[in-house]
Order: structure tokens, then C-alpha cells, then sequence
């Protein structure tokens, strides 16, 4: 075994992405154990999709420096966290970069240093730091690794991990809670799995599963979540609430906390540089996303009934089934348009379109992104699209399955791909043990229209309404609701025969730029046309106006686009004088799969009537 005498960059983001495997690979189990602050079973979900956050972030990155990577790692923690255990992991890895500044790379004394920094930084952010919980583990951690200041770091993780195994063992002596249940803090063991994740790196064997944690008690409490108590004593408030706002004149982390402490508990504030994020258990979400839209843009908001969570995890243990965190799992397909963070806040499962090169098949999201599919359009990549193949649905199902009591799929409109009809092969094919329901809904629509039925269905299951309910909720809106897109250039329309080329001769020459809707059977039309660049936008709005229900109070927009970034801040003040100053708005970059057919230049507007 090779010794390894500094971190440099490189180092920290493979030792990062490789401990994000290990949680993942232990969510359901840190779902089961769950009791602690309050049983809602979703300790594992909400630590997976946190660490996932940082390990996609990290993938995208070259830098070798380990100051840059660290920060890198604790802005994406910040975007992604979710939970308790995010938010105070969020915090630590802020907590390490402040320590490790812009240095290039890392002694083992200088380390023990930083781990050291980051755990006071935990304590000091946190409202009332509990011992027998995570930062239990850290507080353990920094202690050892001060007295190791003279080895390598594969020792030095060597024994990290035996002295956090020794404290997480020691963490039903220091929360009742967890001695009553038979079980370790979910949050502390979820930690200990991603320094199993760090020493197997550095040990350069990251593939082999370390020895597991012993569970507490004769037999593992596999339902453990539900078979704790849930009452006013342990959780006086209903919603477990998050946000995430952006913007340049940010309060401080103090008097947000100040302002929440007043109406809720289980409250976790970060705030770094342009971002803040609040996590707080509360019964007035609304208040709390209003008083937070005073600062910035609400770029994520979220409201889970831990009620409705519980009672999901006390039906399930008592059919013997395996734990379910939630009433509603919501699967998607990439051609929503949804932000990462949007998708990520509410733990929706994507399945990707493909987009078709000459030689190769690049999955939409995963393989390529909007950015680097538009740097491609400009060099004259012609590409083709494809629905997913039903595997890739079956194991979207599957996933969604472990975390949902029942799944609801939101997909692209069945008139213009083979989408929705790849989804209902996959159910023909799942397996029979396969007994969680799963609803398919057509949106007939696609980018945002159809992202934000899918962000309405993740709310309404986090609210604890059931699938039927949902799907019915999902009809009624659609019937009022609409997208319509702007092209500035024929070459995409006329290469994946959407056009003819005649016409796209004459559009060209005269500089026409047609106005295409998502009908309500889902098509697409042409409505208008708009000669001009610089007309495209009054036009739009034009558009919008007349569609909109006169007297709607209660709507979303969405603004998509294909390299045209320039026309997101004009178009969302204009819906906001229009619509409303708090009218939410989400802005993304178009999916390849519109871009293939829309060409560089599009954009369109969704809107989401919901009274």
C-alpha cells in the first residue's frame, strides 16, 4: 500500500465522489433507522442526494488545487442539501474550505487543522448542537486526527474510521431516542459511510465494501422509523421546510435565524456568498417562503408533511414491506427542462432522452449538457433523438419504488415522441415482486410545461395526497395551462423535417420567425409569426396575455431556451409586471432534445394556471 503524504485537489474530489457511492449504497438502510429528530424515515434519501450534488459537481471539474475543490464541494453541498444531515454537512465542507483557503494542497498535520476548523464551525452555526448525532462524529474525528499529525493520510483514514465507529456505537447512550429504538443515529452512520468511502480511496481499493457497522439490539429494527413515536413531544411542528434564495444583498446568517426561530425548530441557516438555504421544521411554510423572497430569488422551496411520511412508514412496516420515506415518489423524463436543484429539492428520479450522433448516443443530462450541446449546434453537429429504451424506465421505476409508497410519472406529450409509450412497455415488463403502483400521466406537453406539472406532482405527494388525487389535480391544471416557443432559425426545423424547405427558404429570406404551442392534445402548431429579432418578445408576451385566463390568480411561468441567456431577465420582469412581483418563474436552458429540432436561438414561455 503506497503512502499517501499529501491531498492535493485531484485527491479530495475522487475521495469525495467515491464516499457519495458509499451513501448511496447504504440510503435504504439509513432510512430504516431513522428516528432522530423526528422518525420520518428519509435520513438516507435526504444524505444521498446531497453528497450526489457535490459528486456530479465535482465530475465536471479539472482543478488540482485542493482550496478550489473544497469550495467547489461546498457551494454544491450548499445547492443540493437536503435534510438535517445535508444542511450540517453542507456546513462542515464550508467550514473546511474557509480552513484550507487557497492552498494547493495538504500535509497531514495541516488537515487535522482543518477537520478541526470545520467541526467549531458546525457547533457554532447550529441553533442547539445535539451530541449523539453527527457531529458527534466529527468532534471524534478532529480530536484523532490532531494526535495522528505525523502520519499519511491512508493511515490517517484508517483510523478516522475506527475512532467514528467507536463514537457511532456510542450514540444510543447519548440520545434516548435511539436506545429506545435499538439503533444508531442514521445521520452519524450516514458520516462514518462517507469517510468508508475516503479510506477506501486513499487506500486505493474503492470498490470493496469496508466491514459495516454492527446494528444495536438482538435483531436489526428494520421499521425502526416507524415504530418510534411520533407526538407533540418529539415534533410540535408538521412541515419540514427548505429554500434556497439567491441574491446579492443577503441578510445575515443571524437574522434569518432569528427571524425562524420564532416559528419553528429543527432549524439549520447557511449563508455563503450569493446563496442562502434554510432548513427549518415549521406549520407556515408560506410564511417562510414570503418572508425569504424578500432577499433574492426563491430559486428551490419545498413543504414535506412529516405526519403523512410517518403514517407511510407505519403502513409499510406493518405489511412487512420494505420502508417507504414518502406517500409519492415523481419520475420524469429530461425533457422537462427542470433546474438540477428543482429536481434535487424534491428527490424526483430522471430518466434520460438520448441524443444521437454519428458514431455515439449521448444521454441527455447525464452525457451532455444544454451548454455543451449548444457549443455543438454551432460547429454543425446535426444529431438526431430517441425516447429511453424501457430499461432505463424499468430502473427509473425501481428507484422511485424504493423511496415512494406509490410512483407518479410525468412524461413528455405522447404526440410528439415515443416517450410515454417506452414507459408503458416498462410496466408490462417489471417484475412481479415489483407491487408499488405506478401512475403514468401524459402531459401533453414537454420543456417546462411539462417540468412544472412535475414540480406541482412532487408538492401535492409531499402534502400527502394520494396518486388518483394527483393525476386528477394534473389533468385539471393542464387543460389551463400552456407552453408556446419562438424559433429564430429554420436549419433545426428544416433537418429534422419539421419544415418544409420551401418554406424554410422563404422564412429565411424574409426573416420570419414562426410561433409554435403544445396544443391540448399535445401537438405541436403553428400560431403566429413575428418578423425580426427584435420583435420576438413583444410578440410573446402578446402570446402569453392571451392565453392566460382572465381573473387567474394562482400561476408559475417557466422561460426556456437554446443559447439565447439574454432574453431570461427581460422576459421574467415582464411576467412579474404583468403577473405579479412574487410570480414564480423558473428559467432553464432548453434540453438537446428540444434544441435538436428548435434550433440555437429558440425560446418559449410555459405558464401553469392552478386556480
Amino acid at each position: 500500500m503506497t503512502a499517501v503524504n499529501y491531498l492535493d485537489g485531484s485527491g479530495l474530489r475522487g475521495a469525495l465522489i467515491m464516499s457519495a457511492e458509499y451513501v448511496q449504497r447504504h440510503r435504504a438502510d439509513l432510512n430504516r433507522i431513522n428516528v432522530f429528530p423526528v422518525p420520518d424515515g428519509d435520513t438516507g434519501t435526504n444524505l444521498a442526494l446531497t453528497v450526489s450534488s457535490i459528486a456530479d459537481h465535482l465530475r465536471r471539474s479539472t482543478d488540482t488545487s485542493v482550496g478550489i475543490v473544497a469550495k467547489a464541494a461546498a457551494q454544491a453541498g450548499i445547492m443540493g442539501a437536503r435534510g438535517n444531515c445535508g444542511m450540517i454537512l453542507s456546513h462542515f465542507l464550508l467550514g473546511m474550505a474557509d480552513a484550507i483557503g487557497d492552498r494547493v494542497r495538504l500535509t497531514v498535520a495541516e488537515f487535522g487543522q482543518v477537520l478541526r476548523s470545520a467541526t467549531e464551525h458546525v457547533y457554532r452555526a447550529l441553533e442547539k448542537p445535539v451530541e449523539g448525532t453527527m457531529i458527534t462524529i466529527m468532534r471524534a474525528i478532529a480530536d484523532e486526527a490532531e494526535r495522528l499529525r505525523d502520519s499519511d493520510f491512508v493511515v490517517l483514514f484508517e483510523r478516522l474510521l475506527i475512532k467514528a465507529r467507536e463514537a457511532l456505537a456510542n450514540t444510543p447512550e447519548l440520545l434516548p431516542q435511539l436506545k429506545a429504538s435499538g439503533v444508531v443515529d442514521a445521520g452519524a452512520k450516514g458520516f462514518v459511510h462517507i469517510l468508508e468511502g475516503i479510506a477506501g480511496y486513499l487506500a486505493g481499493d474503492p470498490l470493496v465494501a469496508l466491514e459495516e457497522m454492527p446494528e444495536f439490539g438482538a435483531e436489526p429494527a428494520v421499521f425502526a422509523a416507524a415504530q418510534a413515536e411520533y407526538s407533540a413531544a418529539s415534533e410540535q411542528y408538521r412541515f419540514c421546510t427548505e429554500a434556497l434564495v439567491r441574491g446579492s444583498e443577503l441578510p445575515t446568517q443571524e437574522t434569518v435565524s432569528a427571524w425562524l426561530r420564532e416559528r419553528g425548530d429543527s432549524l439549520v441557516v447557511i449563508r455563503s456568498n450569493d446563496l442562502l438555504k434554510v432548513h427549518v421544521h415549521t406549520d407556515e411554510p408560506e410564511a417562510v417562503f414570503a418572508y425569504l423572497r424578500g432577499f433574492g430569488e426563491l430559486a428551490t422551496k419545498k413543504a414535506e408533511d412529516m405526519q403523512a411520511q410517518h403514517a407511510v412508514a407505519e403502513r409499510a412496516a406493518t405489511g412487512h414491506m420494505q420502508l417507504a420515506r414518502r406517500p409519492i415518489s415523481v419520475v420524469v423524463d429530461s425533457a422537462c427542462d427542470l433546474p438540477d436543484e428543482i429536481i434535487r429539492a424534491h428527490g424526483m428520479h430522471l430518466v434520460p432522452l438520448n441524443l444521437i450522433f454519428e458514431d455515439r448516443v449521448m444521454r441527455d443530462r447525464l452525457d451532455i449538457s444544454a451548454e455543451e450541446f449548444v457549443e455543438q449546434l454551432k460547429t454543425g453537429a446535426h444529431p438526431s433523438t430517441s425516447q429511453p429504451a424501457p430499461a432505463a424506465f424499468i430502473e427509473g421505476f425501481r428507484r422511485a419504488a424504493e423511496e415512494g409508497e406509490s410512483v407518479v410519472a410525468v412524461l413528455l406529450s405522447s404526440a410528439l415522441s415515443g416517450t410515454y409509450a417506452s414507459a408503458q412497455a416498462a410496466l408490462k415488463h417489471r417484475a412481479e415482486s415489483d407491487d408499488v403502483p405506478i401512475h403514468l400521466f401524459d402531459s401533453k406537453g414537454g420543456s417546462l410545461l411539462q417540468g412544472l406539472l412535475a414540480l406541482k406532482a412532487s408538492e401535492l405527494g409531499e402534502m400527502g395526497w394520494t396518486p388518483e388525487r394527483i393525476v386528477a389535480e394534473l389533468e385539471r391544471i393542464r387543460a389551463q395551462s400552456g407552453f408556446f416557443i419562438v424559433l429564430d432559425t429554420f436549419e433545426r426545423a428544416l433537418a429534422s423535417g419539421r419544415v418544409g424547405r420551401g418554406k424554410a427558404w422563404l422564412g429565411s429570406l424574409l426573416d420570419i420567425k414562426p410561433v409554435l404551442d403544445i396544443d391540448a392534445a399535445g401537438k405541436l402548431v403553428p400560431i403566429d409569426k413575428v418578423r425580426g429579432r427584435k420583435n420576438m418578445m413583444p410578440l410573446m408576451l402578446q402570446v402569453l396575455e392571451r392565453k392566460v385566463p382572465r381573473g387567474a390568480k394562482k400561476m408559475r411561468f417557466g422561460i426556456m431556451h437554446i443559447g439565447a441567456q439574454e432574453v431570461l431577465a427581460p422576459v421574467t420582469r415582464e411576467i412579474r409586471a404583468r403577473y405579479g412581483k412574487d410570480a414564480e418563474v423558473v428559467t432553464m436552458a432548453g434540453t438537446p432534445i428540444f434544441g435538436t429540432h428548435a434550433g440555437e436561438g429558440a425560446w418559449g414561455i410555459a405558464y401553469l394556471v392552478e386556480d
